[in-house]
């Protein structure tokens, strides 16, 4: 049989090329004008005033930017259950069109590996549509605490405010109290983290977990005037703004229980991750995913996210998969440890 010419190749590549490239164009259209006139929703899983919200919000302003001919983008808070109502929601109640996405807290694909109780939804299900970018957490305490390093929690009860048990504000600490040794006395059932930070101005609570991003907005003051001590970070690698603070798993002298500290660490290397839910049309998926990411890299809102000291390093919807996918394929006897140590096992709640 004779082969066909170079030339002739050439041609046909190029056809498929220019069908393909139609085809998107018309998908990119027929996505755009569903879009036309509607509100999309962001809701996210936390209160109001704390990052996620606080990004979201930001996010909501410029995003209409890159959907053309959009009426609208608004927030809607839906805490509850440590993150799960939300999360609950999108799996089993929003809408599956595209007017309605999600930016949940990053610690549920962790949760679903370790407690999935009260989960109805598989996280693996849900369509990514990209990220803020990974960034670690810290755990820090007032000064007035007395706590200035971690062999001082592991001799001295510390009162320190969470959410709910699916929050990493509680993981992180329950698993220090595990693994480590330390003795947080963990106080569940505030519903953001302005209200954690609240506790901490009365005294109610003097410790918590969060981003150093929420520290800076709420109490920057306190950083100045040496008010607050950060004890330690959670993350897979330093975090330059850091420097000096260990890492959570680094504290462990086991290597054991290092990949136990690592599984549960991997959190944050999902930053913020906006996701929709399952059966939304691909072509709006796709228009989705690309407007966060322009919206995320837009130099009106950089400059706006770091008057709220928001930390921006976009990562991409498949990105945010991937690192989810490695969490639940988390070999079986690591996950096992890693469960009983994010146990509450003497907590309180509010």
């Amino acid at each position: 049989m004779a082969l066909p010419r170079r030339g002739a190749c050439a041609r046909t590549a190029a056809f498929l090329l220019a069908m393909a490239s139609c085809s998107a164009v018309r998908a990119q259209q027929t996505a755009l004008d569903f879009f036309k006139g509607k509100t999309i929703t962001i809701v996210t899983s936390t209160g109001p005033g704390g990052g996620y919200d606080l990004n979201a919000r930001l996010i909501a302003r410029f995003m209409p930017r890159y959907i053309p001919g959009i009426a609208s983008v608004v927030v809607q808070n839906m805490p509850g259950g440590g993150n799960l109502r939300a999360a609950n929601y999108m799996f089993e109640v929003a809408p599956k069109d595209g007017t309605i996405i999600g930016v949940v807290e990053n610690g549920i694909p962790l949760k679903q590996v370790l407690e999935p109780t009260n989960m109805r939804f598989d996280v693996s299900r849900f369509n990514w549509l990209g990220s803020t970018g990974g960034h670690n957490e810290a755990i820090m305490a007032l000064s007035s605490s007395g706590v200035q390093t971690i062999d001082d929690l592991r001799n001295k009860e510390v009162v320190l405010g969470g959410t709910g048990a699916s929050s990493t504000l509680v993981m992180y600490p329950a698993a220090m109290n595990n693994v480590l040794g330390t003795k947080f006395k963990i106080v569940t059932g505030y519903t953001s983290s302005t209200e954690i930070y609240l506790a901490m101005d009365r005294s109610e609570v003097v410790a918590r977990s969060g981003t150093i991003a929420s520290l800076y907005n709420w109490h920057s003051d306190w950083v100045a005037l040496g008010k607050i001590k950060i004890l330690t970070q959670i993350g897979l690698r330093p975090d330059a703004t850091m420097p000096g603070i260990p890492l959570m798993m680094d504290l462990a002298t086991k290597e054991d229980d290092k990949r136990v500290l690592g599984l549960i660490s991997s959190p944050a290397a999902l930053g913020n991750p906006y996701y929709a839910p399952p059966g939304v049309p691909a072509d709006r998926l796709a228009l989705l995913s690309t407007a966060l990411a322009s919206t995320l890299k837009d130099p009106d809102f950089l400059k706006e996210a770091e008057k709220i000291q928001a930390e921006i390093a976009p990562m991409s919807g498949p990105d945010v998969a991937r690192i989810i996918d490695n969490v639940v394929g988390a070999s079986n006897a690591v996950v096992e440890r890693a469960r009983l140590a994010i146990e509450v096992k003497e907590g309180l709640s509010r």
